[in-house]
């Protein structure tokens, strides 16, 4: 049984990805990993041959933004080139923001062994912790973004697609590669949920970088208003209002985690992080029954890109 890793990145340092820690945290898992590195003007390309590992590749892509101007396609289409170029029986994606934790490794491991001959199983759910503004808070409503998703599929399957804009995966046979938002004709993904969890670094980013960073991944998404974008640095808003995280972060993020430069930037009184719907009345109510009542990242509603088929621990 072979896995790969897989990723898609461009500009990592201008925009503050944590990509090195990202490719390092799969490694101890993977037999392979393919970094499609997009066409960056800094030094991207100098910070991916600097990981020693001869488990990486690197294709160098040019991001079509003419061809997919707005959704997020271009997302999805470099994830695609990434995917299909795995020669693995199970791929592991991990967006350039996102970090395994050690601890999961050994999961996920006995998942692929366990379930390499039940073809019906096409892919596994893995959790998440999505921090915000720095590593000591995160955001505990399933409302601003998803507590699981598809991040392990099966390899060598030409008809598994990145789907919307990368944030999961389905079936999508004789695909054209120009609508990856399409309903009509797909298949979502039978998975299994793994008590394995990804930590999400996309909300804790030097707020000097943050801007421009969220600029330019809304300008792929749809028009934009500059005059949203003139602020100098970001406002993460009153971080006292969210949990305090009291676990471990993945080892490979303990140097960045002590090297966090933007505390004068932080505040913790005054308005509320601007984070969605999350305070709305029906949020909050929706947030209090998934917290307290239900199993660990169970929710009521929303958007679902896979067939939960059972657990696995």
């Amino acid at each position: 049984m072979k896995i790969s890793g897989f990723t898609i990145i461009r500009n990592a340092e201008i925009y503050d990805f944590p990509i090195i820690e990202c490719i390092l945290s799969a490694l101890p898992l993977v037999d392979e990993f393919i970094v499609v590195a997009g066409n960056s003007i800094d030094n991207t390309d100098e910070m991916l041959k600097s990981i020693k590992s001869d488990k990486i590749k690197i294709i160098n892509t040019v991001w079509d933004t003419k061809k997919y101007p707005k959704k997020g396609y271009v997302y999805a289409n470099q994830t695609d080139i990434a995917l299909h170029n795995c020669t693995g029986d199970w791929c592991l994606y991990l967006q350039s923001d996102e970090v395994l934790h050690e601890n999961s490794i050994n999961v996920i491991r006995r998942a692929c062994e366990k379930f390499h001959d039940d073809k019906n199983i096409e892919g596994f759910l893995l959790k998440y912790i999505h921090f915000y503004g720095d590593y000591d808070h995160y955001i505990r409503s399933m409302h601003f973004a998803y507590q699981r998703e598809v991040r392990i599929v099966r390899g060598k399957n030409p008809d598994i697609h990145s789907r919307q804009d990368a944030q999961s995966f389905r079936v999508i046979p004789d695909f054209d590669y120009k609508d990856y938002w399409q309903k009509k004709g797909t298949k979502k993904l039978n998975c299994v949920l793994l008590d394995a969890y990804i930590y999400h670094y996309g909300w804790v980013r030097d707020p000097m970088k943050m801007t421009p960073k969220k600029k330019e991944q809304d300008s792929f998404h749809e028009e934009i208003d500059e005059k949203k974008y003139e602020s100098q640095y970001y406002d993460y808003g009153n971080l006292s209002l969210l949990p305090v995280f009291k676990g471990q972060h993945p080892e490979v993020m303990k140097d960045r985690v002590k090297s966090l430069s933007w505390q004068k930037y932080l505040r913790f009184e005054g308005e509320r992080p601007d984070i969605g719907k999350t305070y709305g009345l029906k949020y909050r109510f929706l947030n209090f029954i998934e917290n307290k009542l239900l199993r660990n990242g169970d929710r009521i509603g929303g958007l679902k890109n896979y067939i939960l088929k059972s657990r696995f621990k």
